[in-house]
């Protein structure tokens, strides 16, 4: 059985900036990460389908990253970007997927955690955007910092035709080994039903030279418990991951952390939570 990495990055820095790749901790990302760097990694790690999620909200890298998909035979799904608040979201939606590649959309995402206001989600004219992605037949990935994340909560009810996929657990503060307030927030986001979330993007929320997995551990647990295997998958959020690790390991790390799961309730974090999702 093939895994699914529901959550990576494509960039080439000749064809779009990447303008939040800034500062001497984030220069080894500053270079291009392509397709054909990953593959090979993804291969040898038994990943044989993945997610390819957008970077920065720039109205154009989503048509190159469909187009990119197009020409793939390891991406199995785009999470793209779309201006939430404009007036005709419907059209703009419509529109990408009448692109080269468009069939491959699955998800819209906006970098939420970059927005001053921690109730940005719940705002009139984003939640009338969310609609239309509901009403699209997509999900919406949401990228939180864990003070935002009872927005995503009153969303997530006020909206409960859409699905939810929270990225990197809602980026817990595992460098100084807090559970809480992030641990509580995140158990209210999973009660409601029509969410799902990310067992990714730990490394780099961690001590990027001396991460262990038992410092992983509690986090993991906590959305395992809340939200349960079935509603839990896979993602190596490559290439930021390798500021703290190696594709090879972030794949090492998650298995062990899935150790004492069973077949099915690994199978289903590995890839059947991600195929349900992301209709694949």
């Amino acid at each position: 059985m093939g895994i699914i990495d529901a959550h990576h990055h494509v960039w080439d820095l000749s064809v779009r900036d990447q303008d939040w790749i800034t500062g001497p901790e984030l220069a080894p990302l500053r270079r291009d990460f392509l397709l054909s760097d990953l593959e090979p990694q993804a291969r040898a790690a038994s990943v044989d389908r993945t997610i390819l999620v957008q970077t920065v909200t720039v109205a154009g890298e989503t048509p190159e990253l469909l187009a990119l998909a197009g020409e793939s035979d390891v991406v199995a799904g785009v999470v793209g970007w779309t201006d939430l608040t404009a007036s005709d979201v419907a059209g703009k939606l419509d529109r990408l997927r009448a692109l080269p590649g468009g069939e491959w959309l699955r998800g819209i995402r906006h970098q939420v955690q970059g927005e001053p206001d921690p109730w940005w989600l719940i705002r009139p004219e984003v939640l009338c955007g969310l609609r239309t992605v509901a009403d699209a037949g997509l999900v919406y990935d949401v990228v939180v910092l864990p003070h935002q994340l009872p927005a995503v909560v009153s969303a997530a009810r006020r909206l409960p035709e859409l699905t939810f996929v929270l990225d990197h657990l809602g980026k817990p503060p595992v460098v100084s080994g807090q559970l809480e307030p992030w641990s509580e927030a995140v158990r209210e986001l999973a009660s409601q039903p029509n969410t799902v979330c990310k067992l990714s993007g730990m490394v780099t929320e961690a001590d990027w030279h001396e991460w262990t997995v038992d410092a992983l551990r509690p986090y993991a647990d906590t959305v395992l418990d809340a939200f349960g295997p079935r509603r839990l998958m896979f993602g190596s959020d490559w290439p930021v991951c390798t500021l703290a690790a190696s594709y090879a390991e972030v794949v090492d790390a998650t298995g062990a952390l899935l150790a004492g799961l069973s077949p099915d309730e690994k199978a289903a974090v590995w890839t059947g939570t991600a195929e349900r999702v992301y209709g694949l």
